[in-house]
């Protein structure tokens, strides 16, 4: 009866041993709490930190559009990807219009025509040049005034919105300008950018435009 004892005494110790093994000490447990609080600090300090910069790029923007400095506008043209503008919400990869970086540089200070989509209710073709497209549609109101979003939309109408399938890992931009009293608010427009980040630095892989469409 003695030795059932002692045995079931020394079992129960290395039971106890046993759980205090994989039982996390004090200082361990500390440390992970530590470590998860850095990594969601450094989260939130990585995210501020890109909406700042994009904030910045996004008004740099709009700031040479304004001023007509499409050279300024052309070095944000991502490198590789190059730049796509949308008339409308809608963003159709076959028809829009779509330039390479170099493309963009070598025909912006021409009077080359080009055809950038259809014009809503019309269905007529819209051809200008770039700085006619960039001076007349996608600066059509100051946006420098406009509301400023980030990668949140609040124009919108009836005309189908798209971007987030066709750019899922980019962030965007939005700038948008409220309607009048006399149109009833349905004179409202926006411009949205596109970035994506290439070599620790956004640029710009897409225009897009909205406004309402018949």
């Amino acid at each position: 009866m003695k030795k059932l004892i002692i045995s079931m005494f020394v079992l129960g110790l290395i039971l106890a041993c046993k759980k205090e093994v994989n039982k996390p000490v004090p200082n361990v447990i500390d440390s992970m709490a530590q470590a998860k609080s850095d990594n969601t600090a450094d989260m939130v300090k990585n995210n501020t930190i890109k909406e700042s910069v994009l904030r910045h790029t996004n008004d740099e923007i709009l700031q040479s559009l304004k001023n007509k400095d499409y050279k300024t506008f052309a070095s944000w043209i991502h490198p590789e990807k190059g730049i796509r503008f949308s008339m409308y919400a809608f963003v159709d990869l076959k028809e829009d219009k779509h330039f390479s970086k170099a493309d963009f540089e070598k025909y912006q200070p021409t009077k080359t025509l080009f055809t950038w989509g259809a014009e809503d209710g019309s269905g007529d073709p819209y051809k200008a040049t770039i700085n006619d497209y960039l001076g007349k549609w996608v600066f059509s109101r100051d946006f420098t005034a406009s509301k400023y979003t980030l990668n949140t939309f609040t124009g919108g109408g009836n005309s189908m919105n798209n971007l987030k399938e066709i750019y899922p890992k980019a962030d965007f931009t939005e700038n948008y300008v409220k309607g009048t009293e006399k149109y009833g608010g349905m004179d409202w427009k926006t411009v949205r950018f596109v970035f994506e980040e290439y070599q620790d630095q956004y640029y710009l892989v897409a225009v897009v435009n909205d406004q309402w469409t018949i």
